[in-house]
């Protein structure tokens, strides 16, 4: 199957040879951490947001992740101590379970408004402290498939537009 593969997308880049090919990370683009929740946490946690996190339930990424590194690490840094509930190797069904109201819950602010969407979630609050970074790896140290070109410069346009100083959202 890894022979087959045109594209992987990963919260990580791959920093070794697998299975015997080489291969190469291009960073598709990053954003920052937003906390979601039903209605009625979202009402409960927003005020005072990070603040309101102290003792809060959250939902979380398993240890063995970069999004779980990156969120202990900022949660250190602001002092804070929220309740984990529960761990989830899954990131749909870490939010399926903050859509039943089991927590609040991260997600990149990339895809926000798809998170409230399909979870009927609220946002709670934003940091770009906490910040993920999306890579396409393929087996070509420049892309040329043109669907992984497609995916790329889409990803790149409508999901990480690179914003200067200037730009002001429209």
């Amino acid at each position: 199957a890894v022979h087959r593969l045109d594209v992987v997308i990963a919260d990580a880049p791959t920093n070794e040879p697998t299975h015997h090919v080489r291969a190469f990370n291009h960073l598709l683009g990053e954003t920052g951490t937003t906390f979601f929740a039903t209605a009625s946490l979202a009402r409960k946690y927003r005020r005072g947001f990070p603040r309101s996190l102290e003792g809060a339930p959250l939902l979380v990424p398993t240890e063995n992740t970069l999004a779980r590194r990156s969120l202990d690490h900022w949660l250190s840094d602001q002092r804070l101590r929220p309740r984990i509930v529960a761990e989830f190797e899954d990131s749909a069904l870490l939010k399926a379970f903050g859509a039943e109201g089991a927590g609040l819950f991260p997600g990149p602010t990339a895809i926000e408004h798809e998170i409230c969407d399909t979870y009927r979630a609220k946002v709670v609050g934003r940091t770009e402290q906490i910040v993920e970074r999306f890579y396409a790896i393929t087996v070509e140290r420049r892309i040329k498939h043109p669907a992984v070109r497609l995916i790329s410069d889409q990803a790149k346009l409508r999901l990480f537009p690179r914003r200067t100083p200037d730009d002001s959202p429209t």
